[in-house]
């Protein structure tokens, strides 16, 4: 038996402005863009994981009123949980997501636990953090 991921979900406020940091900044490819009445999903992903999609919505697609204010409500206080991506030169990506305008959380360091990483918050809120492992 095998598992993997094959989906992740990333909430945000606007699909067009969301595109410019995931896929302009961070240089991921857009698989799809579904629309469903007035709302759209938009599916990203890159090379490297060709079975692993990221999918954009806002909180009210595919839910109900209540749950949507709910996840909007997280979303607005910045504490949905963090998306984590990984890379081979942190400096250089770090330069070219900040060259796009996004807010910079962490320059990048070298943790004490191993990966050299930066943070950015993407137009919505949500805290991304892009690591390179520690070369051995």
């Amino acid at each position: 038996m095998t598992i993997a991921l094959h989906y992740c979900h990333i909430t945000v406020n606007d699909l067009d402005d969301s595109l410019a940091f995931y896929r302009d900044a961070l240089g991921l490819d857009v698989r799809n863009d579904v629309s469903s009445g007035e709302h759209r999903w938009v599916t990203l992903g890159s090379s490297d994981q060709p079975d692993l999609d990221i999918v954009l919505s806002e909180p009210h697609a595919g839910r109900s009123q209540a749950d949507g204010d709910a996840l909007q409500e997280l979303l607005t206080k910045g504490v949905l949980p963090m998306t984590v991506f990984s890379t081979d030169d942190v400096d250089a990506t770090f330069e070219r997501v900040r060259a796009s305008g996004a807010e910079v959380l962490q320059e990048p360091i070298d943790q004490a636990w191993g990966p050299r990483d930066c943070a950015f918050r993407d137009p919505s809120g949500n805290m991304v953090r892009i690591q390179q492992q520690a070369k051995a």
